[in-house]
């Protein structure tokens, strides 16, 4: 069953955050993430949401998304982004019908 990275972030250094955009498309393609949503337009429709840029990135399974977080390729990228933004980030398992 398919899972989801989401992450909600606040860029708050423009510069070191890009080199984390340029850099991390190539990790997640390793574990075998793809980009569902990459920073596009929020349109809130309910409540307060706080959305500035928001991310969700698909992998096949849970196990392949926490493999991706952990991983010796994606920790120097994780360190960057959190140096770089405010951000709230989550695995989300996906929906398997009855």
């Amino acid at each position: 069953m398919a899972a989801y990275l989401m992450v909600n972030i606040t860029v708050t250094d423009p510069v070191r955050y890009q080199e984390y955009r340029e850099r991390a498309p190539a990790a997640v393609s390793r574990y075998g993430g793809r980009y569902i949503v990459r920073g596009g337009a929020v349109h809130p429709l309910e409540g307060e949401l706080g959305f500035d840029r928001f991310v969700v990135v698909e992998f096949p399974s849970l196990e392949m998304a926490k493999r991706f977080y952990d991983s010796p390729e994606y920790a120097p990228l994780l360190k960057l982004r959190r140096e770089s933004t405010h951000s709230r980030a989550a695995l989300v398992e996906g929906y398997l019908p009855p």
